[in-house]
């Protein structure tokens, strides 16, 4: 998995204030599953990666590519 999707996928989750127990719930995942993607053992399919994106308010391209200026900022 690349490490610059999973920095971006927690930046973009602490820049809405939500845990990762938050986020797993509204995917109906279990929160391991969603934690895999944030460290790197697993990644999202397609669909979550739509859904990841109406719920952290960010595009695909931002969540894989990263929006610098933006995701740099966030501790």
């Amino acid at each position: 998995m690349d490490r610059k999707f999973c920095r971006n996928l927690k930046n973009a989750r602490k820049s809405v204030y939500m845990t990762q127990k938050q986020v797993a719930a509204q995917l109906h995942v279990i929160e391991s599953c969603y934690a895999n993607w944030e460290q790197g053992r697993t990644e999202p399919n397609i669909g979550m990666l739509r859904k990841l994106g109406a719920i952290l308010n960010v595009s695909i391209d931002e969540l894989i590519n990263g929006n610098t200026e933006f995701f740099d900022t966030i501790i």
